[in-house]
């Protein structure tokens, strides 16, 4: 079992949620500019956007930026800053509005996580025939004239998820639950697409349904709950997102049962391996994705250097009850 209790996980949250209440605090706050301006030869400020303020992933993601611009301000001796503009509450309206106002101010680089890229496409097109490079993170707007994306290969993601559903089950048959969100949102569609893809490829294994719910932590348990009760066949769930995993509540399956592989490795996901309804938690590096906006953007403007690549995938970190003490830790530092 692991040695984090309930008290100490706790304690983590709350080091995100004090770094969130800072960021609402903070929001409308413009980061100082180096002499000479933002785009400066002796210095850089990066627009930083990210879909709302609470969510921790988005704090990870903040927190390896500012780290990153940190150290690239010593390395290259010249202030290399980040300037946090994020809506509390997710509204794509209001990301375009940011993006024009760090414009305006003379920014010459900005790094958006898009909530919906219908909405912000326009205004990044506009600042890039503005001279300003854009890179999106998490979230993409193809579309767009944006430099590049940093983020998730999310098809491969639900590839994964429902890889380790197959090889913890065996040979065993299985009748596999998947659960997938908004059955609007494009990287959500991706994954299913992959879990059901990979699928195919296990002939033991049927699919039961896929199962779309409102995201919040309460619904997406309801909802597992309910297909649980109505179907006791189910054996296997693959999760492309740990909305169910946010409460507290075992989830309703006694551990050796049912396999449950899941996306996420927020603090109280990670305390599901330890409780054992959950196998394994592939997570998201959202720390490296503020790092890597903040290395390419860098490049690009100081050295005109463009991206490796168009698109940057970061590999996902697979967590289990093995090294789930050690995996924890990395939130003392990201949050």
């Amino acid at each position: 079992m692991s040695r984090y209790t309930r008290r100490e996980f706790q304690q983590i949250l709350a080091g995100s949620a004090a770094a969130a209440m800072l960021g609402l605090a903070g929001c409308e706050q413009r980061a100082e500019l180096p002499a000479g301006g933002a785009g400066s030869a002796t210095g850089l400020t990066i627009g930083m956007i990210a879909k709302s303020q609470s969510n921790p992933v988005f704090l990870a993601a903040r927190k390896g930026a500012e780290s990153r611009a940190a150290a690239l301000s010593a390395e290259l001796n010249m202030p290399v800053k980040v300037d946090w503009r994020t809506p509390n509450d997710e509204d794509a309206q209001k990301q375009a509005e940011y993006i024009e106002q760090l414009v305006a101010g003379g920014v010459q680089a900005i790094t958006i996580a898009c909530s919906d890229a219908s909405k912000v496409t326009r205004a990044i097109d506009d600042a890039v025939a503005k001279g300003v490079q854009v890179i999106c993170f998490d979230s993409d707007a193809p579309e767009s004239k944006r430099l590049c994306y940093v983020g998730t290969d999310d098809t491969e993601a639900g590839r994964l998820v429902m890889q380790n559903v197959a090889e913890l089950l065996g040979d065993k048959p299985g009748t596999i639950a998947i659960l997938a969100g908004n059955q609007t949102a494009t990287n959500l569609q991706k994954r299913v697409h992959g879990a059901e893809e990979e699928l195919k490829k296990h002939s033991n294994l049927k699919l039961k349904q896929v199962y779309y719910h409102k995201e919040t932590p309460q619904d997406a348990y309801a909802q597992v709950e309910s297909v649980q009760k109505a179907n006791p066949d189910v054996n296997g769930w693959a999760m492309i997102g740990g909305w169910p995993l946010m409460t507290e509540k075992h989830l309703p399956w006694k551990d050796d049962e049912v396999v449950c592989v899941s996306m996420d490795t927020l603090p109280p996901q990670l305390k599901h391996l330890s409780m054992g309804d959950v196998a394994v938690l592939l997570g998201q590096q959202y720390f490296y994705f503020g790092e890597q906006c903040v290395n390419l953007l860098v490049d690009k403007v100081k050295h005109g250097k463009d991206p490796a690549k168009p698109i940057d995938f970061a590999p996902l970190d697979r967590v289990t009850k093995a090294n789930v003490e050690e995996y924890a830790k990395n939130w003392e530092k990201w949050s």
